[in-house]
């Protein structure tokens, strides 16, 4: 039986690259030793690196005054790390409320500075979730920088547009929206992203940022989270996830192979257009999100009678579906198809969906 994987994360890998994982676990470049075992100081791995950057650059055309740095911790540990760089403590940035996530963010930020948090999502006429636009964001004429999430995965909630605050430096957390579209670099001062989406195993966060910011450090750091001292030590001031930023490399060959970042993007728009149509067209199903701001990475969905909700679940991994219980604060089905996630899974899914509507609505 075919396995589709549809949790939010750790999520799908390509068949492809599992299998030359498992060629290399024991035996990389044939050196006899394990990729697991290499050291971060070795021509193979220091070489290796430079190779991994230069890919991401160029499917992300990163301008070289940015940084790309390795790090460890998540995206919550960016979450200090981002005002303990960049402000003093008496200075003040603006978060962007769009779902948990950046609210999260928030509520680490006032540990460490004066955050003032911007709510956009609010519910319309057909009591949908909506996001307002950038332009009726209440930005603060004293804030240092805007941080906001693009997508929110747990509520299957999106942000298109890109900045419009020339003004202001922009902080966005890809974590789930890293390599599946186009982002213009040059718009912001810093984007991160946590492996465990689009990039690969979790363990490993990618930071890139505007070489003038890692100059502007402001206050005393944890060395773990100093940009400049990561930026200094080509991110190894430390051990850093070799396993996990050897298996980024893969997938940014990956990526090249399959037509780069407009390809992919134009794959990830159908998959999610044929999930979101079929949802539409029923009412045994439904989904809660305004169509403007509906993420295409992560589908959120609800069935008309809740109670059937763990009987779908159980069905559904029994035809070979996985990982699409909705998080535990809101509930329901949810569905992450990132790049990585073939047009099959979403056939099979929505053929699963068509048997059980049947058999149960």
């Amino acid at each position: 039986m075919k396995i589709y994987n549809f949790n939010p994360g750790p999520s799908v890998l390509p068949k492809e690259i599992l299998l030359k994982l498992q060629k290399n676990f024991q035996n990389y470049k044939n050196n006899n030793f394990s990729i697991l075992e290499i050291s971060h100081r070795s021509k193979y791995f220091i070489n290796y690196a430079e190779i991994v950057e230069k890919d991401l650059r160029d499917l992300l055309n990163i301008p070289q005054e940015y940084n790309i740095l390795f790090s460890q911790g998540g995206a919550r540990g960016q979450f200090s790390a981002i005002p303990l760089n960049l402000l003093k403590k008496y200075e003040k940035a603006d978060y962007i409320n769009s779902g948990f996530w950046s609210y999260a963010s928030f509520l680490e930020a006032k540990k460490f500075c004066h955050p003032k948090v911007i709510n956009i999502k609010y519910l319309n006429n057909k009591n949908y979730q909506s996001l307002k636009p950038m332009k009726d964001w209440k930005i603060h004429l004293d804030s240092k920088y805007i941080h906001y999430c693009p997508n929110e995965t747990i509520e299957g909630i999106s942000i298109f547009e890109e900045p419009i605050f020339s003004n202001k430096i922009i902080i966005g957390d890809f974590s789930s929206t890293i390599l599946s579209k186009k982002i213009n670099i040059k718009k912001y001062g810093m984007i991160y992203a946590s492996a465990q989406k689009n990039i690969g195993p979790a363990g490993l966060t990618i930071i890139i940022i505007r070489k003038d910011l890692v100059l502007k450090t402001k206050q005393k750091i944890p060395s773990i989270l100093n940009y400049k001292i990561l930026s200094k030590t080509k991110s190894m001031f430390n051990t850093p996830p070799i396993f996990c930023w050897y298996v980024a490399g893969l997938m940014f060959k990956w990526l090249k192979k399959k037509g780069g970042i407009l390809k992919i993007e134009k794959k990830n728009i159908l998959k999610s257009k044929m999930l979101y149509e079929y949802i539409d067209s029923t009412e045994f199903y439904y989904n809660l999100v305004n169509i403007q701001n509906r993420s295409l990475m992560n589908i959120t969905f609800f069935l008309k009678i809740n109670t059937l909700t763990i009987i779908f679940l159980k069905k559904a991994e029994k035809k070979g579906l996985y990982g699409l219980k909705g998080h535990f604060i809101h509930g329901g089905i949810r569905a992450s198809i990132y790049n990585s996630m073939p047009k099959k899974g979403i056939i099979s899914l929505i053929k699963f969906m068509k048997y059980f509507e049947k058999k149960f609505g």
